[in-house]
C-alpha cells in the first residue's frame, strides 16, 4: 500500500519552484548548490502548505526534464530532504514528502495560533481582533435568557432560527435591497455558506472564477473541492476590478460560479464602486455564471469620509445572478461562528435540503446572541468600536512599516482589515518562514493565487497595534535582513525567537 495520499505533478512542481523569486545575490554570498537550491525550494513548499504533506513526488528523471537539470541534481536535492526529514521513500512506491518528528504540519489556509504560542510569536496570520466587550458577554447573557422556547424543541433549524432569518432579511431591506425570510439561510460561518453553495452549483472539475488575489481559506476549500480555479488578475493597487478582464473570462471559460469580495478586498483592501458592481453582474449573468459576492467586511470602513456603494446584489433585482454572504465573525468576533446566505427562494431550499448531509445547522445559542446584537443596537455599537480598533491598529502598523521597512510598497486601504505589502524584491515565501525564526508569523503572497504568484508579497493585518506594531515591524525586518544575507534555506541556520 502506498503511504502517499496526493501526487504532485512534474510540470505543476516546476511552476511552483519557479515563482520562487529571490533577490539577486549581492558581492561576497556565495550561492548554494543546485541541489541545495532544489532541496530548499522543494522543503519551503512543504512548509507553507503549498505541496501537501504525503503527497508524492514526480520521478527524478521526470523533475529533471522539466527544471531543464541533470538527473543527479534531482537525485542530489532529493536524498538532502530525506536526510533532513522532507521526503520519505519506499522501491516500488516513489518519494512522497513528509515533515520532521517535533515539526508542526504547515497550515493550508491561515488558522490562528494556539492561545499558547501567543507569548512568543507575534501573529500576523490572522486577520481577526479580540471580541469586542462588553457587547459579547451582554449578547451571551441576552441568548441565554431567550433559550428556555427553544430548548423545549428538538434544537435542529437547518434554515436558522426564524427570529433571525427574519431579523437578516430586515437589515438588508433597510439597506435598500427587499428581502423575505425565505431568502435567508443561516450557516456556520461564511466558510460554512461559501461551502455549501460551492458544493450546490459546483461539482468536482467545475470551472470557479476568483480574483487574484483572493481570500486563502476560501481558494484552499475550492481546490479541496476539486474545483478548477481560473484566477482574474485584479487592477493595481486599489483600483480593484478589471472589468474587461473579468468579461473576457466570463465569456472564454464560462465558469459555473465566480466568487468576489468587493467590500474593502481581502487582502488588497480594494472597494469596487457602483459601476464596478453593475458591470461584474451584467458579464456574470450573460455568462449564465453564479456570482458569490463576500460582503464579511462590508461594515470595516474606517475613514469617516467613505460612502458605501449599494451592495452587489442590488443590481440583480430577479435574484437570478448574485448569492450573497454575510458573516459576524469580521465585523464581530471570528468566534461568533455566525455567517448567511441571501439568495432566491428556490437556491435557499436547495442549500438547506443538501445540509441534511453536512451540519445539520447551527449553533441555537449563537444564533440568538446575534439576534440580541441585532434588535437592540448593541451590533451598531460593537462595530463602531471595532471601526476604532482597526483604524488605530492600521494607521499604527503602516507608521512602522514605512520606517523599518522603507523599500516595501503598499497603498493604505480605506476599510477592512489588511494590507497587501510588495516586499521589495523578496520571496515572500522566505520572509514567512524567515519570520517564524525571529518571532513574527506572516503569510507569503502565494497563499493568497494561484499556481505561485504573488511570491513578492505579504499580507499584513490590522491585529496589532502600538508597541506591537512596532515590534512587529522590527522583527519583519530582521527577518527581511536574514532573506537578503541567504541565511533562509540553510540547515544549519538557528532558529531562536527574538526576546
Amino acid at each position: 500500500m502506498a503511504e502517499w495520499t496526493s501526487a504532485v505533478g512534474a510540470a505543476q512542481l516546476a511552476r511552483l519552484l519557479s515563482s520562487q523569486q529571490d533577490r539577486p545575490a549581492g558581492p561576497g554570498t556565495r550561492r548554494p548548490p543546485a541541489y541545495r537550491a532544489l532541496a530548499d525550494g522543494i522543503r519551503l513548499l512543504v512548509l507553507e502548505g503549498r505541496v501537501p504533506v504525503a503527497a508524492r513526488l514526480p520521478a527524478e528523471r521526470e523533475l529533471a526534464l522539466s527544471l531543464s537539470v541533470s538527473r543527479t541534481t534531482v537525485a542530489a536535492a532529493y536524498e538532502t530532504l530525506r536526510s533532513e526529514g522532507f521526503l520519505e521513500s519506499r522501491r516500488g512506491a516513489g518519494s512522497w514528502t513528509a515533515v520532521p518528528a517535533g515539526n508542526p504540519l504547515p497550515a493550508r489556509g491561515l488558522e490562528p495560533l494556539p492561545p499558547e504560542a501567543l507569548g512568543s510569536l507575534i501573529d500576523l496570520g490572522c486577520a481577526a481582533l479580540p471580541a469586542p466587550e462588553p457587547w459579547l458577554t451582554r449578547a451571551v447573557q441576552g441568548a441565554l435568557e431567550e433559550l428556555p422556547p427553544y430548548a423545549h424543541t428538538h434544537g435542529d433549524y437547518p434554515a436558522g432560527l426564524p427570529a433571525l432569518r427574519a431579523m437578516i432579511a430586515e437589515r438588508y431591506t433597510a439597506r435598500g435591497i427587499p428581502t423575505m425570510p425565505e431568502q435567508i439561510m443561516v450557516t456556520t460561518g461564511a466558510m460554512g455558506a461559501i461551502d455549501a453553495i460551492c458544493h450546490l452549483f459546483a461539482g468536482r472539475g467545475e470551472r470557479i472564477a476568483v480574483e487574484s488575489p483572493s481570500y486563502a481559506n476560501i481558494l484552499q476549500l475550492m481546490r479541496e473541492a476539486g474545483a478548477r480555479l481560473v484566477p482574474v488578475a485584479m487592477a493595481e493597487g486599489l483600483s480593484g476590478w478589471d472589468m474587461d478582464r473579468w468579461r473576457q473570462v466570463l465569456r472564454d471559460a464560462a465558469p459555473r460560479i465566480a466568487y468576489v469580495v468587493a467590500d474593502f478586498h481581502n487582502p488588497t483592501g480594494a472597494l469596487a464602486d457602483e459601476d464596478q458592481r453593475r458591470r461584474l453582474v451584467d458579464a456574470a449573468r450573460s455568462a449564465g455564471t453564479v456570482l458569490i459576492a463576500d460582503e464579511t467586511m462590508s461594515e470595516l470602513w474606517l475613514d469617516p469620509e467613505v460612502r458605501m456603494p449599494r451592495p452587489v446584489c442590488a443590481f440583480d433585482p430577479a435574484g437570478s445572478t448574485v448569492i450573497t454572504v454575510g458573516s459576524a465573525s469580521k465585523a464581530f468576533w471570528a468566534g461568533m461562528r455566525i455567517g448567511w446566505v441571501r439568495a432566491a427562494p428556490d437556491v435557499i431550499r436547495s442549500l438547506v435540503a443538501a445540509r441534511a448531509y453536512a451540519d445539520l445547522g447551527t449553533p441555537v445559542l449563537e444564533q440568538l446572541a446575534v439576534h440580541w446584537l441585532f434588535g437592540t443596537g448593541g451590533w451598531e455599537q460593537a462595530v463602531e468600536v471595532r471601526r476604532e480598533q482597526a483604524r488605530a491598529n492600521r494607521d499604527e502598523l503602516v507608521a512602522a512599516v514605512r520606517r523599518e521597512l522603507p523599500t516595501w510598497e503598499f497603498e493604505v486601504p480605506r476599510g477592512g482589515l489588511t494590507l497587501w505589502v510588495r516586499t521589495g524584491g523578496l520571496s515572500g515565501s522566505r520572509l514567512a518562514e524567515a519570520g517564524e525564526r525571529v518571532g513574527v508569523r506572516v503569510p507569503s503572497g502565494p497563499r493568497f493565487g494561484v499556481d505561485g504568484a504573488f511570491e513578492g508579497y505579504v499580507r499584513l493585518p490590522f491585529t496589532v497595534g502600538g508597541a506591537v506594531a512596532e515590534e512587529a515591524a522590527v522583527r519583519l525586518a530582521a527577518a527581511a535582513g536574514l532573506v537578503e544575507s541567504g541565511a533562509v534555506g540553510s540547515a544549519e541556520a538557528p532558529r531562536t525567537f527574538v526576546a
